[in-house]
């Protein structure tokens, strides 16, 4: 006997034929969920569902993806951060460039008033 006899979450069985034609009972192990995204909690494809245990039997390049933010975020996640980024460094130089129009345009306009 492995757990105590209590029908636990984590002492599941069943009944398994054995070759001989005997009836034993089989433990079943739990579940897995596997790995889900951080941002929007759906679950990450690539990378398998396992146990916590058994990730650490596996090779890294099997429990990720291979892709920036691979076993941690989902591929659209990950395609919306290198849009939202790349966005704001683009109204960064629009920033810039508008501001240095402005302080051009405003140059001229002193040295008139200077003139008088």
């Amino acid at each position: 006997r492995r757990h105590p006899p209590y029908n636990t979450k984590s002492n599941k069985t069943r009944l398994l034929r054995t070759p001989g034609g005997r009836l034993t009972s089989l433990v079943v192990k739990k579940k897995a969920k596997g790995p889900a995204c951080g941002d929007c909690g759906k679950r990450i494809i690539g990378v398998p569902a396992l146990r916590p245990q058994e990730y650490r039997r596996l090779k890294k390049r099997e429990r990720r993806v291979n892709r920036a933010y691979g076993g941690s975020r989902c591929a659209k996640c990950v395609r919306t951060r290198v849009m939202r980024a790349f966005l704001i460094e683009e109204q960064k130089c629009v920033k810039q460039v508008l501001a240095e129009k402005s302080g051009a345009a405003k140059e001229p306009a002193e040295k008139k008033k200077k003139g008088k």
